[in-house]
């Protein structure tokens, strides 16, 4: 049983990278296509989760919709095929969400805005914030797509979690934060950082087009705010008692489950890339 759960999860998680790493890399169309798929499921599945509770009731469609429209928006905006009125209908959406809570006459109308504005924020948020990562602007105004920024976020990811695992079963002692997730130690973040921060320098040596020191800065911002993003979707699922968000991918739980780490590491590391371009 153990064995075959093994191969499951083993099998299940090459063909997550493959088509991460494929979609990313192949062109700007598989990238857009893959990852508004992905928010759009992402935002479903929170929906879903959250509505399970009896005193719950968001609409799961306008939520979708407005997580679709998000990424679109950041997308077009990124690839300057438009200006900063695309986000104008996005504005209308969220004032709609406030508003519609007024005459739905449900039991909890704040619950559901505060479930609501979370899907957004903590969910599609940061799938549509990949669009910051992947088109970069030259001295020109011409925009290009640069796949190595938010392929490198998931690669990050990877590596710090299977390093911490490793690292976590081999010499891990003293827990993390125990109230939140038993299994993560010291240990093994160190031991996952350690990884990642060595790949940032192979990333530096075939992506020059920033410094080996902005690679190593990149790498730990995803290790430190992918722990906490991990951590932050376990408190989460800790809150309404369950142990995985979804079922979709066998032996690895939900889309949240399979993207906890990005939640957060993602705008993290727009963040950074942001300010470290201010101090040139």
């Amino acid at each position: 049983m153990i064995k075959n759960n093994f191969i499951q999860r083993a099998v299940t998680g090459a063909l997550i990278v493959a088509v991460l790493v494929g979609c990313i890399i192949f062109s700007p169309l598989t990238f857009a296509i893959l990852f508004v798929l992905i928010s759009s499921m992402a935002v479903h599945e929170f929906c879903l989760l959250v509505n399970q509770n009896e005193d719950v009731s968001t609409n799961t469609v306008i939520n979708v919709l407005g997580g679709v429209y998000l990424f679109f928006s950041f997308l077009g905006f990124c690839m300057g095929l438009t200006g900063s009125q695309i986000f104008i209908p996005y504005l209308f959406l969220l004032i709609y969400l406030l508003i519609s809570e007024l005459y739905l006459k449900k039991e909890n109308p704040v619950i559901n805005l505060a479930y609501s504005m979370l899907s957004q924020l903590y969910v599609a948020l940061p799938f549509a914030l990949l669009n910051v990562l992947a088109f970069q602007s030259d001295i020109t105004g011409a925009v290009t797509f640069n796949y190595a920024l938010p392929l490198s976020i998931f690669i990050f990811i990877w590596l710090n979690d299977t390093g911490a695992y490793c690292f976590g079963t081999l010499f891990g002692k003293h827990r993390l934060f125990e109230r939140i997730s038993p299994k993560k130690s010291w240990e093994g973040s160190i031991g996952g950082g350690i990884i990642t921060l060595a790949s940032s320098f192979v990333f530096a040596h075939f992506f020059p087009f920033i410094s080996p020191l902005a690679w190593a800065g990149l790498s730990l911002t995803v290790c430190i705010f992918g722990t906490w993003g991990d951590l932050v979707e376990s408190m989460i699922k800790r809150h309404m008692k369950i142990k995985d968000s979804g079922s979709i991918f066998p032996g690895h739980g939900g889309i949240l489950d399979r993207f906890d780490s990005a939640m957060i590491a993602i705008p993290a590391s727009v963040i950074y890339l942001y300010t470290i371009s201010l101090l040139k």
